[in-house]
């Protein structure tokens, strides 16, 4: 691979940077990729744009990349049944019973409640970070706004319970991907190793902690201060500016039917949720290799082939059998005929073309960033310099930063999982620390990415402004960040 040395971390800066201060998030991804072509060309404008336009076609030679743009567009028609079924209306309905019609002046007990809720939602969908940032912003959307909470806290809810949850109980995609990387390390036990390390893992835990005090201590700062105060005094869930990722057609939907029904709602939803590990078991139960030989259904085998299985495969296919199920559920009820239906799913597939494009770009501008060795260059400039107990602390502070500067935190894990352990076991650091930070800096830098997969599906399911989501969640995101670093330092000098 070449080294393009500083020249690697500018396109992915120039993207956020741009992304920031223009909100021109599609226009920032596609100058960071060309610019990204044009330095791996040597300045050549034509070969550069040409490789631009290439790259982004080459996204769909990963069906991994296919399946998750599929299963965002798809999410669209899903969304548009439920509302038309009535589903939406009745969880509203619903809401409003189980708040059992409280005078005016416990409106603050009642945004509370709703709020954790929204954050328990989260907790407990730990199978994947996509149907949890989803769910909860679908859900809750239509309570929020009739409590007048902007959509950039429920945004902040949703991304702040997805991926840190997923990592702290890694029985999903994510623990079997970074068992594999352990696995590769020479580590026999990646299971054990995982869970090890997973009580120096700071910033997940903190930032769940971060959500609960901003719910139950009123704890708004910056950005999220502002747009607390438009929602109380204005009534505005969004700001004037915002270009909210869904555009209305989509969430303001009426229903065909006045039979309100919140199962229409939950039965669906619910599909898709538990159909996540089960598809993940089926796909990868041929994968799986029974250390006696035998063929028998075990807890073990089926542990293993949740870990092995496609997470693409189950979302795609978690929500094609969720859209199966809503069809058939509301033909039985004679709430629309099938054609209806259909119709309605392209209606809501073509609301989601604005996200599928931005995946488009994300995941394209991820690839040329591995391709420019960004991740790699980072890494290797503080590597032969540290002192032991600096360690933990310059790794997760690496990690933040790649997984910021490209938005995938799994790409930083494969980046920098091996660079960790191989530090660890040659100066002396303890390895699950140094294994912790990695995984700490890589979810609190993809968590704070404008180009981030999850943090552009929290925006996209609480149909706010993407940047407006951004600039709230980054201060408490720091600010949890922040005291990882700390504890990472601390750590790397008491911990041996």
């Amino acid at each position: 691979m070449h080294d393009y040395g500083f020249w690697s971390v500018i396109p992915p800066l120039l993207a956020i940077i741009l992304a920031i201060r223009t909100k021109q998030v599609y226009i920032s991804l596609l100058l960071g990729i060309w610019f990204s072509w044009v330095i791996i060309n040597h300045g050549n404008l034509i070969k550069g744009t040409y490789d631009s336009i290439m790259a982004l076609v080459d996204v769909f030679k990963d069906s991994g990349n296919t399946k998750t743009i599929m299963f965002s567009a798809l999410v669209g028609g899903l969304i548009i049944l439920i509302q038309k079924s009535g589903g939406v209306s009745g969880f509203v309905r619903w809401i409003d019973l189980k708040l059992g019609g409280m005078p005016p002046e416990h409106l603050g007990k009642n945004r509370k409640k709703i709020q954790f809720f929204a954050w328990l939602t989260g907790v407990h969908i730990f199978v994947e970070t996509s149907i949890s940032s989803l769910t909860v912003g679908t859900v809750f959307r239509p309570v929020f706004d009739k409590l007048k909470i902007p959509r950039e806290k429920l945004a902040y809810i949703a991304d702040s319970s997805s991926a840190p949850t997923s990592i702290l109980i890694p029985f999903n995609a994510w623990g079997a991907f970074i068992m594999g990387l352990l696995l590769t390390q020479g580590y026999t036990d990646g299971f054990g190793v995982l869970f090890k390390a997973m009580r120096y893992n700071f910033y997940p835990v903190l930032a769940l902690l971060m959500v609960l005090i901003v719910i139950f201590f009123n704890w708004d700062i910056g950005a999220m201060k502002r747009a607390e105060q438009r929602a109380r005094t204005q009534g505005k869930v969004l700001s004037d500016t915002a270009q909210p990722m869904v555009s209305d057609a989509l969430t303001s939907v009426r229903p065909v039917t006045s039979k309100y029904k919140a199962y229409n709602m939950f039965i669906p939803l619910s599909v898709m949720v538990i159909m996540m590990p089960v598809i993940l078991v089926w796909d990868g139960w041929d994968k799986t290799i029974d250390a006696t030989g035998k063929t028998s259904i075990t807890f073990n085998r089926i542990f293993v082939a949740l870990s092995k299985g496609s997470g693409s495969t189950a979302v795609l296919l978690a929500v094609l059998t969720a859209i199966a199920t809503a069809m058939i559920l509301y033909r039985l009820q004679k709430v629309a005929r099938l054609t209806e239906m259909f119709d309605w799913v392209l209606k809501g597939i073509s609301e989601m073309m604005p996200l599928a494009l931005l995946m488009l770009l994300a995941f394209a501008i991820s690839h040329v960033t591995k391709e420019l060795g960004t991740g790699q260059y980072v890494a290797q400039l503080s590597k032969d310099f540290l002192s032991p107990g600096w360690v933990p602390f310059i790794i997760f502070v690496i990690a933040a930063f790649i997984a910021f500067a490209t938005g995938t935190s799994w790409g930083t894990f494969a980046i920098m999982i091996p660079i960790a352990v191989q530090m660890a076991q040659s100066i002396d650091v303890n390895p699950y620390l140094s294994i912790a930070a990695v995984l700490s800096g890589g979810v609190f830098g993809d968590h704070s990415s404008p180009i981030s997969d999850t943090t552009i599906i929290s925006s996209m399911a609480s149909a706010g402004d993407h940047i407006d989501h951004v600039k709230t969640q980054l201060p408490y995101a720091l600010i949890a960040g922040g005291i990882a670093a700390l504890l990472f330092l601390i750590s790397g000098f008491i911990i041996t």
